[in-house]
């Protein structure tokens, strides 16, 4: 996608043809920043400290790192070790597992010399699937959109509520819930994004509002609470949110908040679609109170960066002094709340038999 009329994927390989850069996320909306990742360890920091977000973002930042990794030891008991010390970082999405499970089995059975070629070839690929994974999600999410425009009023726009960052800086291009709305707009089908500002760490008011403005894609930034009012009056058409983990039996682990956002869309008669990867499904877990569930630092919900009138970032307090916080990242949604999945494949029921549909291989 464009920042400013410039395509940018969200990693890639440096001039040098074996580190990586990235976009800082953390930098964003105040400040593009673009930093070099050198080895597992920077790999792995910048998956902990959310410099990238998103699950199939990790997933390829794992997976160049582990390549960085193989460069330096090639070893057996060394990639097992950075495998497992890359998958702790983030343990809610699956999408880290199996991009390291992926480069393991690219490199297991070959020759220790061959291994950092397969590794870094292997992770190229998984940039390069995710991204053609993303556009397909676009191209069936768009039928849902076009559907809903053909019985608007000409002009009037598609409302869309998003929650949290399912963008292409969650991924490596294109997004997946905003692959479909990036696709409509492009494609000249008015559309108008409600923007959930997404607490604690705000990833829908400085990051989807950020690349949608950027894209040129009309939105507004609302606070989380304001989804079910936005519902309750008509201003929203459908929902689409991502997943970092979806259980056998549809059930969807996502950003805390989302299983509010899918409670009034029931209550309100809005369809509430997700929008998947294949890599996304975990295959192992047969419901979505199984997924664990990541607790993160009190600190991201007592505090907040911003930017001040002289154009320093900081950081300040907004909670009462001494009150303890706690921050669940993320929830699960019930896969009877769930309209439906958009995937790479076509759009399903939020159930097993519809996963498999799609995923006959997986019987």
């Amino acid at each position: 996608m464009k920042i400013d009329g410039k395509a940018y994927r969200t990693i890639w390989l440096a001039p040098d043809d074996w580190s990586v850069e990235i976009i800082d996320q953390t930098r964003l909306p105040h400040e593009l920043v673009i930093v070099p990742l050198k080895s597992a360890e920077d790999a792995a920091r910048a998956i902990l400290t959310m410099q990238v977000r998103g699950a199939p973002l990790i997933g390829a930042t794992a997976a160049y790192g582990l390549a960085m990794a193989i460069r330096e030891d090639a070893s057996d008991d060394a990639i097992d070790k950075q495998i497992e010390f890359l998958a702790k970082q983030r343990p809610t999405a699956i999408n880290l597992r199996w991009a390291l499970e992926e480069m393991r089995r690219a490199v297991q059975n070959l020759p220790r010399e061959e291994r950092a070629a397969a590794a870094y070839k292997r992770a190229a690929e998984i940039c390069d699937e995710d991204v053609e994974t993303c556009r397909m999600i676009g191209v069936n999410g768009l039928k849902i959109i076009e559907e809903i425009a053909a019985k608007k009023a000409p002009g009037e726009p598609v409302e869309v509520l998003t929650h949290c960052n399912a963008g292409w800086l969650a991924c490596v291009d294109w997004g997946t819930a905003t692959s479909p709305i990036y696709q409509a707009h492009d494609k000249g089908i008015p559309v108008h994004v409600w923007v959930d500002e997404t607490r604690p760490r705000n990833q829908g008011a400085s990051l989807t509002a950020f690349e949608l403005g950027r894209h040129g894609v009309p939105h507004t930034i609302v606070v989380d609470n304001a989804g079910g009012h936005l519902m309750q009056h008509g201003k929203v058409d459908m929902v689409i949110v991502g997943t970092d983990r979806v259980a056998a039996n549809g059930d969807v682990a996502n950003k805390i908040g989302t299983y509010l956002k899918a409670l009034a869309a029931q209550d309100n008669g809005i369809p509430f679609y997700v929008a998947l990867p294949h890599s996304t499904v975990d295959w192992t877990l047969d419901e979505g109170m199984e997924i664990p569930i990541e607790e993160r630092s009190g600190d991201e919900v007592l505090k907040m960066p911003g930017r001040l009138p002289d154009g320093s970032v900081v950081t300040v307090e907004i909670a009462a002094p001494g009150s303890p916080a706690g921050n669940p990242a993320f929830d699960v949604t019930p896969a009877r709340l769930v309209t439906g999945f958009i995937t790479e494949r076509g759009v399903c029921p939020a159930t097993r038999e519809g996963l498999l549909s799609l995923y006959p291989e997986r019987r």
